[in-house]
């Protein structure tokens, strides 16, 4: 278990704490100003969210500069990234903050992208995250922050970036994973 794992690990066990936090009503006063309120549990879940998501890109780097990347570091670093992202995804779901359509999109794309993955395994290769896959986690995590944060900056403004970061994250999703699929139909068996 190396410190790259431990990193990994670390998002996993965040995923229930900011699950806790989006999906239980402590009654704490919510921090208002103007027409704009958000709860303190809002608050926290998004900074773990942040830090959560920060890591992604850290415990690869670590393993990778210290060459230390390991087989469990290869499993549990794509199943981190999912499992953040869609059970934040089902809280605001749950909260009424995201369309569940959006949220089904997501999810789905990264169950398909995962077979096409393991499909890829059982032939010997592997399939690297392409650029669009990258773009479409950067989307995503900026979509879920301004939704967790009800939109701020950007409701002082009256502009709903919310929206627009929802509507992109979808889009780029299913682009992403049809790039995927089109590069990688060999793969695909058509008939056995």
């Amino acid at each position: 278990m190396n410190l790259a794992n431990k990193i990994t690990l670390a998002r996993i066990f965040l995923v229930p704490i900011i699950m806790f936090l989006l999906l239980i009503n402590v009654d704490l006063k919510p921090l208002t100003f103007s027409d704009f309120s958000i709860t303190w549990n809002q608050i926290l879940a998004a900074l773990i969210f942040i830090v959560a998501a920060s890591t992604d890109g850290l415990d690869g780097y670590i393993a990778r500069k210290n060459k230390i990347v390991t087989n469990l570091g290869k499993l549990l670093d794509p199943l981190a990234d999912k499992l953040l992202v869609a059970a934040v995804l089902i809280s605001l779901v749950e909260m009424d903050k995201v369309d569940a359509w959006i949220a089904i999109v997501i999810i789905s794309r990264e169950f398909a992208v995962t077979g096409l993955r393991q499909i890829a395994l059982l032939e010997g290769r592997v399939l690297a995250a392409s650029k669009w896959g990258k773009w479409k986690t950067a989307v995503q995590i900026t979509m879920i922050i301004a939704l967790l944060l009800n939109n701020f900056p950007f409701a002082l403004l009256d502009f709903r970036f919310d929206l627009i970061s929802s509507w992109a994250a979808a889009l780029i999703t299913v682009y992403s994973g049809v790039d995927y699929f089109v590069k990688n139909k060999n793969l695909i068996p058509l008939s056995e």
